[in-house]
C-alpha cells in the first residue's frame, strides 16, 4: 500500500464553468495523454494532475481503498456551488482483476476535475496546500493544463476520422490463435464434465506504432465513436465499456449486464433488417440465453444482501454498438442500510466482483481454470475502472474494450469471450477480433 494517510487536510472548490455546449462535450477537453477521463453522451468526468495516489495489490484491495478514500474525505475543507454526483472531492481509480496479480490497483486524486450533466458543466480544484481556493485561481488552472495540452486554453470538438497509423503492426499476445481455440475447447470440456457452468477466457494482442500512440486522441475517438459506452482512461487504462459494474446515486444502485455478442459484420447479406437478424440470433438462441441468464443471476445473488428492493428485467433487450450487437440487462437496485450505513461503492465492487459476465460460475472453479488455460496476467483488463466522490455516488464499469499503453510506442489490446457448453472455439476467436475492433479503430490500425 503507498500513500500513507496525510496530516494535511484536503481543500476543494466546485464552481459552475461556462463552457460552449456547441464544442463537443467533455471529449474536447482531451487534450492531454496523462488525462483522466470518464465519459459517456459527452457527459461524465475529466481529470488532470494528481494530488494524491492509493495502491495496493491482493484480496484486499477493494477495501484498503474505501478505508483510504473515507479518511481523506473525512474532514475535507469542501465548498461544492454545484452539488450534483461527481462534485467536491473526487478519485478516479483502476483495479486489478485477479487478487492474485501483482498489478497494483490505485486511487488517483487528480488536481482539477471539469464535469458534464444535464447539459451543466462545473469545474473543481483539489489541494493540500495552504491558502484560499478562489474560482479565478481554478479557472487560471485549469487553463494551465489545457495550454500545456497544446489546446490554447479553448477546447473544441477535434475528433475526426482517423487516419491509418502508418508502420503499425500487430503480434501474438501470450497464446497464440492456435493455442488459445485449443484452452477453450479445453474449457468447455471442463464444462461438460460438470464441474464449471460457464467460463470467461481472455486473449491479448499488442499493436506497435512507430509514430507513437496518441492517447489523447484514442480517447476522443472511443468517445465519440461509441457514445452508449463508458470510455475511460486511468493510467494508461484506456477504452469504452457497455458494461456498467456498478452506479450509484444516494441510495440507488443500478448495474448493466452483457453476456451474449454478435458480430454486426455477421448480419451483411443476411434476410431483413440488422437489428432483425441480431434479435433473431440473439434472443432466440439458446446458448446466448443461458450465458446471459448466468450472468444475471451472478450479479442479482451478490447484490440482495446489500439491497431493500432489486430489479432487474424479465426479458434482455440488444444493445446496438457500431462493432456489435450484445444481450442486455439492466439491474436497479436500492440500497438497505448495513450496521447504519448505506455500503460505498467500493464495498459493493469487493461483493460483486468478479461477476460470471467477467469470469464464469462457480467464480472459484471458473477463476482457476482461468489461471490455467489463459496464461497470461490480466492485470486491470476486466478488472472495476471508474470515479466515487465524498458522498458515496461513483460509477464502476468493467475495463471491457480496452488495452494498456505500455510504452509510447507500444499497446497491449485484451478482448475476452464467455465459454458454455456450446461453445465453438473457431467462432470465439472471431469474436475477440469483433471486440477488439473499437481499440484497433482507434489506433488507426485496420481489422
Amino acid at each position: 500500500m503507498t500513500s500513507p494517510f496525510r496530516t494535511s487536510t484536503l481543500k476543494t472548490l466546485t464552481v459552475p464553468l461556462e463552457a460552449d455546449p456547441a464544442s463537443g462535450g467533455l471529449p474536447s477537453f482531451l487534450v492531454r495523454d496523462d488525462v483522466l477521463c470518464w465519459t459517456r453522451r459527452e457527459a461524465g468526468l475529466v481529470g488532470f494532475g494528481e494530488i494524491a495516489r492509493f495502491t495496493a495489490t491482493g484480496p484486499e484491495r477493494f477495501l484498503e481503498a474505501d478505508i483510504w478514500w473515507r479518511h481523506l474525505v473525512l474532514e475535507a475543507d469542501s465548498v461544492d456551488a454545484v452539488q450534483c454526483p461527481g462534485t467536491g472531492p473526487v478519485a478516479f481509480g483502476s483495479f486489478a482483476f485477479s487478487k492474485a496479480s501483482p498489478h497494483e490497483s490505485r486511487l488517483i486524486v487528480p488536481e482539477i476535475v471539469v464535469g458534464l450533466r444535464d447539459g451543466n458543466y462545473w469545474l473543481t480544484q483539489l489541494t493540500f496546500d495552504d491558502g484560499e481556493l478562489t474560482e479565478a485561481g481554478a479557472l487560471a488552472a485549469l487553463d494551465g493544463w489545457l495550454r500545456g495540452g497544446g489546446a490554447g486554453g479553448s477546447p473544441t470538438a477535434v475528433v475526426r476520422p482517423l487516419p491509418l497509423a502508418a508502420g503499425a503492426t500487430l503480434h501474438t499476445g501470450s497464446l497464440s490463435e492456435a493455442d488459445w481455440m485449443a484452452a477453450v475447447a479445453e474449457g468447455v470440456a471442463e464444462i461438460r464434465t460438470g464441474a464449471l457452468e460457464k467460463l470467461v477466457l481472455a486473449r491479448d494482442i499488442v499493436a506497435t506504432v512507430p509514430a507513437g500512440v496518441n492517447t489523447a486522441e484514442i480517447l476522443r475517438q472511443l468517445a465519440v465513436r461509441y457514445r452508449e459506452c463508458w470510455t475511460y482512461g486511468v493510467d494508461g487504462l484506456v477504452g469504452s465499456t457497455p458494461e456498467m459494474l456498478i452506479q450509484v446515486e444516494g441510495r440507488t444502485a443500478q448495474a448493466r449486464v452483457l453476456a451474449g455478442t454478435l458480430d454486426r459484420r455477421d448480419a451483411e447479406g443476411m434476410d431483413g433488417s440488422p437489428l432483425e437478424f441480431a434479435e433473431r440470433v440473439l434472443a432466440g438462441s439458446e446458448k446466448q440465453r443461458h450465458e446471459h441468464d448466468i450472468a444475471i443471476q451472478s450479479l442479482t445473488t451478490q447484490l440482495a444482501p446489500f439491497s431493500e428492493a432489486l430489479n432487474a428485467h424479465d426479458e434482455p433487450f440488444i444493445l446496438e454498438l457500431p462493432n456489435v450487437w450484445h444481450l442486455a440487462s439492466d439491474v436497479k437496485a436500492e440500497l438497505a442500510e448495513v450496521e447504519g450505513h448505506v455500503p460505498t461503492c467500493l464495498a459493493l465492487i469487493n461483493a460483486l466482483h468478479p461477476t460470471a459476465a467477467v469470469c464464469g460460475t462457480p467464480t472459484t472453479v471458473a477463476g482457476a481454470l482461468i489461471r490455467r488455460l489463459e496464461h497470461l496476467d490480466r492485470g486491470p483488463y476486466a478488472g472495476p475502472v471508474g470515479w466515487l466522490d465524498a458522498a458515496g455516488n461513483g460509477e464502476w464499469g468493467i475495463a471491457l474494450r480496452g488495452a494498456v499503453i505500455e510504452s509510447p510506442q507500444t499497446v497491449r489490446l485484451y478482448a475476452g469471450c464467455g465459454i458454455v457448453e456450446g461453445s465453438a472455439p473457431e467462432a470465439e476467436l472471431a469474436e475477440t477480433w469483433a471486440k477488439f475492433r473499437p481499440m484497433l479503430e482507434s489506433l488507426g490500425i485496420s481489422s
